[in-house]
């Protein structure tokens, strides 16, 4: 951290941005990630910058969409890279499933830089898009998947998602877990269930609540009751109520 003190009222916020610009420095997010950062984090001061009751609902039926999935997999770009990464090793190991690269912008070879930059932190494998598993619906270099990863996947966990790949992925039949702060992209309104919670946040939760569903939870239809839309209603609801001081 540079020069806020730890007793400054926004300094966890603060810090989280100092990690996205080492991660443009280091060559893991792309400068374009900025932006995104950015429009994330004055959506979490709206919510209070704590994880919301919505957000809670949603963790619990991603947990056990995630344990009954048949091979879940878990697409990391640049942000999510330099915001958690020993978080998202720790989902891989809880789950059994593999983490991919899979990025919009691949100037100055920034998909090996992230596969190297999670090995670094103790991922024990990356996979890396390729040309022989294509995407259908999706024009963009984000078509381009690995063939065991999420070409496979029936489920994937997709934090800061591109709204285009999130509608592809569920054109093509597959469930999509997604952290979004904005409850308003195209990706949160998309996705079987969104997240609306600060990424380092809602992933240590997720990794606790996989971890605390029994054989007898695994037996049990993947959370029928939960409506995405509803949860997305109570994120908007929250937020409508900052905005106006209450």
């Amino acid at each position: 951290m540079s020069d806020v003190p730890k007793t400054h009222p926004r300094y966890l916020s603060l810090t989280l941005r100092d990690k996205i610009v080492e991660g443009v420095e280091q060559g893991i997010t792309s400068i374009h990630g900025l932006i995104a950062h950015g429009r994330g984090e004055a959506f979490d001061y709206l919510i209070g910058e704590v994880t919301q009751p919505f957000a809670i609902e949603a963790i619990h039926a991603a947990a056990a969409m995630l344990r009954l999935s048949n091979h879940p997999v878990i697409s990391v770009n640049g942000n999510v890279a330099a915001l958690a990464p020993e978080a998202l090793i720790e989902l891989g190991q809880v789950l059994n499933a593999p983490l991919e690269v899979n990025i919009f912008h691949t100037e100055t070879g920034r998909e090996k830089k992230i596969r190297e930059h999670l090995l670094k932190h103790g991922a024990p494998d990356v996979l890396m898009p390729t040309t022989e598993a294509q995407l259908s619906y999706i024009d963009s270099n984000r078509k381009f998947v690995h063939p065991e990863g999420i070409f496979r996947a029936d489920v994937v966990f997709v934090p800061l998602e591109d709204g285009d790949r999130c509608e592809a992925l569920r054109k093509m039949g597959k469930d999509v877990v997604t952290v979004d702060l904005n409850p308003m992209s195209r990706t949160a309104k998309q996705a079987s269930i969104t997240i609306v919670d600060n990424v380092v946040r809602a992933l240590p939760l997720l990794c606790e609540e996989i971890r605390k569903l029994s054989a007898a939870d695994m037996e049990m239809p993947t959370r029928k009751d939960y409506d995405n839309e509803a949860v997305l209603k109570s994120a908007l609801q929250h937020i409508s109520r900052s905005g106006n001081g209450n």
